[in-house]
């Protein structure tokens, strides 16, 4: 085959490409398979449209899939889960919290210091 200047830009585009659908479908899939909000037969689902229809399925799974909470995708994802702590966050993030209630109002003093003791024992 000979290859001219043009027949390596395309040959480039074209993998370029193929890259992108093979990571698009990885991570959806991880996505997919990651997510506990979805039953096995909601996971076998969206699996069995991205292999049927690839491109125009991973556009349906990105539009309807549910929000993740905010607490998940954050910088705390990879300290270890406590009691108190459902999704990971530290001490520092529950006082933080308690002290925005009690600014707003709707804690006491009292309940403010109760949580920031139940956040330290933690």
């Amino acid at each position: 085959m000979n290859w001219t200047f043009g027949t390596f830009l395309w040959s480039t585009l074209v993998l370029f490409f193929w890259i992108t659908c093979i990571w698009m479908f990885i991570a959806v899939f991880a996505d997919v398979f990651r997510r506990d909000d979805l039953s096995g037969w909601g996971k076998a689902g969206w699996v069995a449209l991205i292999v049927i229809l690839p491109f125009l399925g991973i556009l349906i799974y990105m539009i309807a899939r549910p929000a993740v909470v905010a607490d998940y995708r954050g910088s705390t994802r990879n300290q270890p889960v406590g009691p108190g702590r459902p999704y990971g966050g530290s001490a520092a993030d529950e006082i933080a919290r308690a002290a925005a209630l009690h600014d707003e109002g709707k804690i006491s003093a009292s309940e403010f210091e109760q949580l920031k003791q139940q956040a330290l024992s933690h």
